[in-house]
């Protein structure tokens, strides 16, 4: 029997070579050159490029002590570099952003952004609170990153994030400088404006048509505002409790005494809970090797907001609901866009599903680039882990892709953007207007859409 198992396992062992890794070694270095031109120290771009491969390897637990035992190094160098080195980490997470738009940039991309917290005991590190931990499902100890993500038919991977500091850590001055926050970051500001000033700065180089977030980011009239104002078309989850006024409902009729009548104010949830089976329609909204995903969805010109206020708008709210294989339903999302009301439903479907795939780049980055291994404690060693983590996450991506053949080239620096586009994401490619959206996706059929998707696997 053990003779047996012992040629079968002889069978199925492989050798790699070690030009497959070298090779790999090779295009690590190639990737970090645009990256590296940051950093003024010679020590600074060694300890960079380190930091990097160990996120890229097999470590259990990915922070500087550990990647310094790795390589053999002092874990004294490498932590000082990580949390108290003072080198700026915003070129670098610019030089991505073009990276990703030049890679992966295409006119219908999605901009995704989504709140995600790492739990922590003990009240030193920055922005730790008691507050929402959507990993445990309840209020604990912790601290959320607000992260922008960008997804494409050509894959999806995250370029961004900012740390969001509640109110009582921006109400005590002393408690931000001892954890180094500048003082430019010391006011208060909500994760949407976190988002707006993600979006503001990177937009440019990202060809877009939607921007996309959960319903903590819809749920504020004010958000959707920015949004209009900066003429970015957006699909937004909503909570279910949020108030619509169906305006392809007639308005009562007027007697002539006393003030006009007004439409009457609804719960989506309870307006969703109205319609007929008949005003559904089927989207196949998922394609590829894992199958059709098929949804039911329906779409309605609303008006939200409180009457006379500025954030008062017309959208089109989008329920898009799921059923198991007994036809039950499971899940139901609400949704608000600005979109044009001709707008087919296929394509609010597809914008839908790229919200859900910024889950995917947070579960890949955590799970092989260490996204929420580290352990610092104050502002830049936060910052400083973060922007290689999300380094270390685009050159496992671009491994992929090319493990894939979707770029199978190794001789490009990965900084170069004329080798896609040319100088094409300085055309103004941020926003697809509503009317050239929907001529170009005209709806040929209301009772099955046709397939949806944002990538092929």
């Amino acid at each position: 029997m053990d003779r047996e198992f012992s040629r079968r396992k002889r069978d199925l062992e492989c050798q790699v070579s070690h030009r497959t890794f070298s090779s790999s070694a090779k295009r690590l270095e190639r990737f970090m050159k645009p990256y590296l031109a940051s950093y003024r120290r010679h020590e600074q771009v060694t300890h960079a490029t380190t930091v990097v491969r160990g996120f890229c390897s097999d470590l259990h637990h990915k922070n500087g002590e550990s990647i310094a035992y790795l390589f053999g190094l002092d874990r004294k160098a490498i932590q000082h570099f990580l949390g108290e080195s003072q080198w700026k980490d915003a070129p670098l997470r610019e030089e991505l952003a073009k990276q990703i738009g030049s890679a992966l940039g295409k006119f219908d991309g999605v901009i995704v952004f989504d709140p995600s917290a790492f739990a922590k005991s003990g009240q030193q590190s920055v922005g730790v609170a008691r507050q929402w931990c959507g990993r445990l499902r309840k209020i604990e100890n912790c601290q959320v990153g607000v992260y922008m993500a960008y997804i494409s038919s050509q894959g999806h991977a995250l370029m961004d994030t900012q740390l969001y500091l509640p109110q009582e850590w921006t109400s005590d001055k002393k408690r931000m400088k001892h954890a180094g926050v500048p003082k430019e970051k010391q006011r208060h500001k909500k994760r949407q404006e976190l988002c707006l000033e993600m979006l503001d700065q990177h937009g440019q180089y990202l060809p877009h048509t939607w921007i996309t977030g959960d319903d903590e980011m819809g749920r504020p009239a004010e958000f959707r505002k920015a949004l209009r104002d900066r003429g970015e078309q957006y699909l937004l989850a909503v909570p279910s409790n949020t108030t619509i006024r169906d305006l392809e409902i007639p308005l009562p009729q007027w007697c002539g005494n006393g003030r006009p009548p007004k439409r009457r104010s609804v719960r989506a949830d309870r307006w969703t809970a109205d319609r007929t089976e008949t005003d559904w329609t089927t989207v196949d909204a998922r394609d590829g090797e894992q199958g059709p995903l098929i949804v039911e969805a329906i779409k309605r010109q609303v008006e939200t907001g409180k009457r006379c206020r500025p954030t008062t708008a017309e959208e089109i709210i989008v329920v898009i609901r799921y059923r198991d294989r007994d036809r039950r339903i499971v899940k139901t999302d609400y949704y608000l866009s600005n979109a044009n009301a001709a707008t087919p439903l296929d394509e609010f479907c597809r914008a839908a599903k790229a919200e859900h795939r910024v889950e995917e780049c947070l579960q890949r980055a955590k799970g092989q680039a260490g996204l929420a291994d580290y352990e610092v404690r104050n502002w830049i060693g936060w910052q400083h882990h973060q922007t290689l983590c999300l380094l270390a996450n685009w050159f496992l991506t671009v491994e992929t892709r090319r493990s894939e053949k979707k770029d199978t080239r190794d001789d490009v620096e990965s900084g170069t953007l004329g080798h896609r586009f040319g100088n094409s994401y300085r055309i103004g490619m941020r926003y697809t207007s509503q009317s050239q959206m929907a001529n170009r996706t005209a709806i040929t059929s209301q009772s099955m859409g046709k397939a949806v998707s944002l990538e092929s696997t």
